[in-house]
């Protein structure tokens, strides 16, 4: 990824609903190049949708909790499909350390959390199960520093754009 990719993600964080002709107005590149560029990147796998951002608690769901579990050896299959299955589970991943899985659950209330977890634990997948539960975000999800910090710093694959 070069500044120019950077600048159309920042673009398209800023304005969630601008369109390709606004987006090559804001880089100051040619709609052309905003389409290719958008293209390349949703190819590549780097833009993965355009949905909206969800705040769960407005949304009803202000109990979030990650849990980690320690599974029975040679079930991944079987507690990725029980996860699966879960709607309050929000996303897992496969873990290095002590837990072999972390999980995050957003719940509407401690009780839908109880019943969340006590599935959980009791799969014969799981041999065991912790929680703590979020008390408030510190630092919201992001990726635009992280982006801005990797980009390649070197010319733009296109001389028009005005970093």
């Amino acid at each position: 990824m070069d500044q120019l990719d950077v600048a159309l993600i920042e673009a398209m964080h800023a304005n969630p609903r601008v369109g390709d002709l606004e987006l090559s107005r804001i880089t100051q590149v040619a709609r052309a190049t905003v389409q290719s560029r958008l293209t390349k990147l949703e190819d590549a796998g780097v833009i993965t949708g355009y949905g909206p951002d969800i705040d769960l608690v407005a949304a009803g769901h202000p109990v979030i909790t990650f849990a980690t579990l320690e599974i029975v050896q040679g079930s991944l299959d079987d507690v990725t499909a029980e996860l699966t299955s879960l709607p309050n589970v929000l996303e897992a991943y496969i873990t290095s350390g002590n837990a072999d899985v972390i999980c995050k659950i957003a719940a509407t209330s401690l009780e839908d959390l109880k019943d969340t977890l006590l599935h959980i634990s009791q799969s014969a997948s799981v041999a065991r199960s912790t929680s703590v539960i979020v008390l408030s975000e510190l630092v919201p999800p992001r990726v635009l520093p992280m982006l801005r910090k990797g980009a390649d710093d070197g010319p733009s694959r296109s001389p028009a754009f005005r970093a």
